[in-house]
């Protein structure tokens, strides 16, 4: 099936840092790599890689294939910090609705405003890729 805005399609990264005490979602551009060395080096984090799928399931209740923004919303405690790529500001995005069956579309924006309300931390980044 062709999506409706592929070029606002969402890749989405769960990772944590070392030490397990830090979480984080990458939202970035369907076409874009992101390198965690250098991501982590930018933003002064500690060293990461992808968090487990318990981790996963435990803190957004979602299963691998499946991560997604709206995730966010799962997270009672707060602890996942959101990175959006800022290509999408102003933009759609596309993202999954909590199952990877299917893909929403929603002004970027209204995401980041809804994920803050929330209460999670939120920063828009560039991500080069």
């Amino acid at each position: 099936m062709d999506l409706a805005h592929p070029e606002w399609n969402a890749k989405n990264l769960f990772i944590r840092d070392d030490k397990k005490r830090h979480y984080y979602l990458i939202s970035v551009k369907g076409d874009k790599r992101v390198d965690l060395k250098t991501f982590r080096k930018r933003y002064g984090l500690r060293a990461l890689s992808f968090a487990s799928e318990n981790d996963l399931l435990t803190i957004m209740g979602l299963t691998p294939g499946s991560v997604t923004p709206l995730g966010l919303l799962n997270d009672a405690d707060c602890k996942v910090h959101f990175y959006l790529d800022a290509e999408f500001v102003g933009n759609l995005i596309g993202v999954h609705p909590n199952d990877n069956t299917a893909t929403v579309w929603l002004n970027a924006d209204t995401l980041v405003n809804l994920i803050k309300a929330h209460g999670n931390d939120v920063d828009i980044v560039e991500l080069n890729g």
